[in-house]
């Protein structure tokens, strides 16, 4: 039996998400949640790294840590908005917590900004998911 709704759903494009973190263990677990909800998934262990990946591949959103090595989150956002006029749409997602450091994040181009000990890894796909909804 082929069922039209099932071979519509496995034509359809996953949306590619683009995960910069320098923990590892996060970083790949954050991973196999992201694809186990149908999502394709590239990953980088730094802002360097995430800015190449950012401007090569055709990503659908950057979920993007602020502490990292070789450069930070907030300087790579900056990069991606301002020199290379990328306008994914992009979740800071990280340990610091202060009204500061969230209203930093948003004021370079951050879409939303989540602090990783307040949201679980589902809440993290759901608001992965609403942003790509929109």
């Amino acid at each position: 039996m082929n069922n039209p709704q099932l071979i519509n759903n496995c034509m359809k494009k996953l949306k590619k998400i683009l995960i910069v973190e320098d923990e590892v263990a996060l970083l790949e677990i954050l991973k196999e949640k992201l694809v186990n909800n149908s999502f394709e998934v590239v990953v980088a262990k730094n802002g360097e790294e995430g800015l190449e990946k950012a401007a090569q591949k055709d990503v659908d959103l950057i979920l993007l840590d602020i502490v990292m090595p070789r450069m930070d989150g907030l300087t790579m956002l900056k990069h991606l908005r301002q020199i290379r006029r990328v306008n994914t749409p992009v979740i800071v997602l990280t340990n610091l917590g202060s009204q500061d450091d969230a209203k930093a994040a948003l004021a370079v181009g951050a879409n939303d900004f989540l602090i990783k000990a307040d949201h679980s890894l589902k809440e993290v796909v759901e608001k992965v998911t609403k942003i790509l909804d929109k």
